[in-house]
């Protein structure tokens, strides 16, 4: 299972990348990164893609509180699952098109609280959007955070 340093340089070797980062949007600290930013500075896109993650993950727009009857149609705890009902982060991944460029932000589950997601950042004309989503969310899926 890859550490951060591999998994940003797999994330790397797709087609069309220009950047990557594993990021904490709890903090809007970058926890690692490769390749180059968008702006020049690898904190500042840090900190610029923690603040859309958070409002992806913590409006109910975007992320819906889960539902249960078995809890009187309240909200289902999030401590774990609750009747087959999926556990971990409420979205995925977000996908923003520039004129330029794919970023792509993927949401990584982990054995401890964490608010934890790999960006990655490619060319438009060069890119695979969909090959880059299946891969990151393997990626996402075998990171081991120590």
């Amino acid at each position: 299972m890859p550490g951060i340093d591999e998994c940003l340089l797999e994330a790397m070797a797709l087609p069309g990348a220009r950047g990557a980062a594993l990021v904490d949007w709890s903090s809007g600290l970058a926890l690692g990164t490769a390749g180059e930013s968008p702006v020049g500075d690898h904190e500042t896109t840090a900190a610029e893609t923690a603040e859309l993650a958070r409002a992806a993950a913590e409006y109910e727009s975007f992320a819906p509180a889960e539902t249960d009857p078995a809890h009187g149609g309240g909200a289902v705890p999030s401590a774990g699952s609750s009747a087959g009902l999926p556990v971990g982060p409420p979205v995925e991944d977000l996908i923003v098109t520039t004129r330029t460029g794919y970023h792509v932000l993927r949401f990584v589950e982990t054995s401890f609280d964490s608010s934890v997601f790999l960006h990655l950042w490619l060319d438009r004309a060069d890119g695979n959007l969909a090959l880059a989503r299946h891969r990151l969310r393997a990626l996402a899926e075998g990171l081991v955070l120590r």
